[in-house]
C-alpha cells in the first residue's frame, strides 16, 4: 500500500470514532517498531518526526524518504508528519522536503501572530497539497526541544473562530496533558467539559491531543530497576486519554512511553550480558519492546486496532 491521504485517514477516524497514533521516529528500529504494530493490529498510522529526530539524523531529506519508503511497503494507511515546527520557515523546509503534513506550533506566540504566522504556512502548504496542524493553548512541560512553563487552556470560542480564520486542517488543544510530564502527586485531571465544548462549536473536525504518552509508574520503575535514574513525572492516564478520544479527539501524539520501553530493554541487555557488545543483539529486543508498546496504544488507548 502506498501513502494514504491524510484528509482521508482523519474522515475515516471521524466516523469511525478512533484516533491515529502519532509517533515520533528517530531510526530504522524506530520506524520498524511503529509499521510492525500498525500491520500486527490492523491500524492506520501516522509517522513522525520532530525538530530533535530532524537534527540527530542529518540528512533529513534522506531521512524522510526513507519513511516514505518503509511506508510503501505497509499494508495499513500511513502519513507522514514533521511535528512541532515553530517557525514558518521549519515547516517550508518540512514541506519541500516532502512531508504530507506538518505541525506549526504557534503555542508560544500571542493570539494574532499565531493566526497570521499559521495561516502564511497553510496558504504555502495548502498549494502543495500537503495538510497543516495548529496549535491553541499551552501545554507545560519539554517536547523535543519546545518547552512550557505552565499550561493554558484552550478557549472554545478563540479555537472556532481560529480555524474558519487559517484554514487549519486540524487543530491541537490543550485540556490538561503535559509534554514529557510534570511533578504532581498522581496522574493529571483531563478537562472533559473543555474538551466536550471545544468540540461541540466544530463537530466533526479533527482535534488533536499532544501529550498522550501517560508515564505510567510502573514504566519508570522498570527502567530505574535495571540501572535507569528517570524522575517520576506524571501525566494524565491512559484510561482519561481513552475517554478523550471518545469525546473527540482524533489524533494523540505519544512518545515517552516507547522511549521509556526502548530504553529499558536496552539497560537489562546490558546488565544480563555485559559481555555482548554487538548492536544489533540489543536494538532487537529494543525495537520489540517500542513495538509492543505501539501496540498496546492501539488497542487499549486508541480504539484504532482493526481500522485499516
Amino acid at each position: 500500500m502506498s501513502l494514504s491521504n491524510p484528509k482521508e485517514m482523519y474522515r475515516n477516524a471521524i466516523e469511525g470514532h478512533y484516533a491515529l497514533g502519532a509517533f515520533n521516529v528517530f531510526s530504522l528500529e524506530s520506524i520498524q517498531a511503529v509499521l510492525d504494530a500498525a500491520e500486527n493490529q490492523k491500524s492506520p498510522v501516522i509517522l513522525q518526526v520532530s525538530m530533535g529526530a530532524r537534527k540527530y539524523v542529518k540528512d533529513f531529506h534522506l531521512f524522510v524518504h526513507t519513511m516514505k519508503n518503509y511506508a510503501d511497503h505497509c499494508a495499513v494507511p500511513v502519513f507522514i508528519q514533521h511535528d512541532h515546527c515553530t517557525t514558518e520557515e521549519a515547516c517550508f523546509e518540512a514541506i519541500d522536503a516532502g512531508v504530507q503534513s506538518v505541525m506549526f506550533d504557534g503555542s508560544h506566540l500571542a493570539y494574532d501572530d499565531n493566526l497570521k504566522k499559521t495561516s502564511e504556512v497553510v496558504a504555502y502548504a495548502h498549494k502543495r497539497g500537503v495538510w497543516v496542524e495548529a496549535e491553541l493553548g499551552r501545554i507545560p512541560g519539554f517536547e523535543d526541544l519546545v518547552f512550557a512553563e505552565s499550561d493554558e487552556y484552550t478557549d472554545p470560542e478563540m479555537a472556532h473562530g481560529f480555524i474558519a480564520a487559517t484554514g487549519c486542517d486540524a487543530l491541537a488543544v490543550s485540556v490538561g496533558t503535559s509534554h514529557g510530564g510534570v511533578e504532581a502527586e498522581g496522574y493529571l485531571p483531563m478537562q472533559f467539559d473543555l474538551l466536550r465544548q471545544i468540540v461541540s462549536l466544530t463537530p466533526d473536525y479533527p482535534f488533536v491531543l499532544h501529550g498522550g504518552a501517560s508515564l505510567p509508574p510502573e514504566l519508570i520503575a522498570e527502567c530505574n530497576k535495571v540501572g535507569g535514574k528517570v524522575e517520576y513525572l506524571r501525566n494524565c492516564s491512559e484510561k482519561d486519554v481513552s475517554m478523550a478520544v471518545d469525546i473527540g479527539i482524533h489524533k494523540v501524539n505519544m512518545d515517552v512511553d516507547n522511549f521509556l520501553v526502548f530504553t529499558t530493554a536496552i539497560r537489562k541487555f546490558f546488565l544480563e550480558k555485559p559481555s555482548i557488545y554487538d548492536p544489533r543483539k540489543y536494538l532487537v529486543g529494543a525495537r520489540a519492546a517500542f513495538q509492543a508498546e505501539v501496540e498496546h496504544k492501539f488497542q487499549d488507548v486508541l480504539h484504532s486496532a482493526g481500522r485499516r
